[in-house]
């Protein structure tokens, strides 16, 4: 490998057993999609992992096959008693935490005009307020070893915005400020902070995980109307593999330096290239408008 370049990921091959040395995950919103793939590919491997949901019930047939490397606790990310007490179980029975991945999150359709307000809050509570509720429960224990790996799941859609999902990528632009300062942060106290950007993953993100407004105003019908429905459409056809795209997590958690961001999936590179090509021609042709803006020079 050169230039950093990680290699891509096989089949997980580590020994299986709970020893001393063992990995130790946790993993929020485990109950389908790439949290489920994540923990699933985590546990194949060998590791421990502390496999949550806001249900315990629907990860429960997951950790029992896997015996005492595995734990299915209850965790809500938008209650913070449910969070410290599933941190405290997973601490207490494994030890430590290496391995944080903030996973539990869902989208939300509407155009801005459209937004509930309540509906809104509850997005914002569970992508961005749940996610800094489960930092601040594991980042004393990382701190105190000097050492941990962070992956936030982002999405290509906190590098990119379009009509009807406007909510949905306002919590995950600012999931990308938040990861981009924390890994600032505490890269010296031999922490790192991986932001993973997914594109259309075959998971039930665009199917029964979504939610939606139900104001539907008629001047938006073109736009994010048209949107709306080419979303929900999409559901069971996306071209990423969850279980592809938790092997590559993994082999990043285990390189010896994650990068900060990890786009997954052709379709979010294509994207990100597109919007950066994008991004530097509106930079480029406004530049002499952008440098006016300076205090004359005497």
């Amino acid at each position: 490998m050169t230039n950093g370049a990680i290699a891509v990921p096989n089949e997980p091959s580590r020994a299986a057993g709970a020893t001393e040395g063992t990995p130790v995950w946790l993993i929020t919103g485990c109950s389908s999609g790439l949290g489920r793939a994540l923990a699933e590919h985590a546990l194949k491997r060998g590791d421990r992992v502390a496999v949550t949901a806001r249900d315990a019930a629907s990860v429960t047939g997951l950790a029992a096959a896997y015996g005492d490397r595995a734990l299915a606790l209850r965790l809500d990310v938008t209650d913070p008693e449910s969070v410290t007490a599933a941190v405290e179980r997973c601490e207490k029975e494994f030890g430590r935490i290496d391995v944080l991945v903030n996973n539990a999150g869902y989208g939300y359709l509407a155009a801005i005009e459209e937004g509930e307000d309540a509906a809104v809050r509850d997005l914002y509570d569970t992508n961005v307020h749940g996610v800094v509720s489960v930092l601040k429960a594991v980042l004393p224990g990382m701190r105190a070893r000097r050492a941990g790996r962070i992956v936030n799941i982002s999405s290509f859609g906190g590098l990119a915005a379009f009509a009807a999902t406007g909510y949905y990528h306002a919590t995950k632009f600012a999931l990308e400020g938040l990861s981009e300062s924390l890994a600032a942060e505490v890269a010296p106290l031999g922490i790192a902070v991986t932001i993973a950007e997914p594109g259309g993953l075959r998971t039930q993100w665009a199917g029964t995980s979504m939610r939606q407004s139900k104001t539907l105003l008629p001047d938006y019908e073109q736009t994010a109307g048209e949107r709306r429905s080419s979303t929900l459409a999409v559901s069971g056809r996306q071209p990423g593999d969850p279980v592809r795209a938790a092997a590559v997590i993994a082999a990043v958690v285990d390189a010896e330096k994650p990068p900060l961001r990890l786009l997954l999936g052709s379709d979010a590179l294509a994207g990100a290239r597109a919007r950066l090509d994008r991004l530097r021609g509106e930079i480029d042709a406004n530049e002499a408008l952008t440098t006016s803006a300076d205090r004359e020079q005497a």
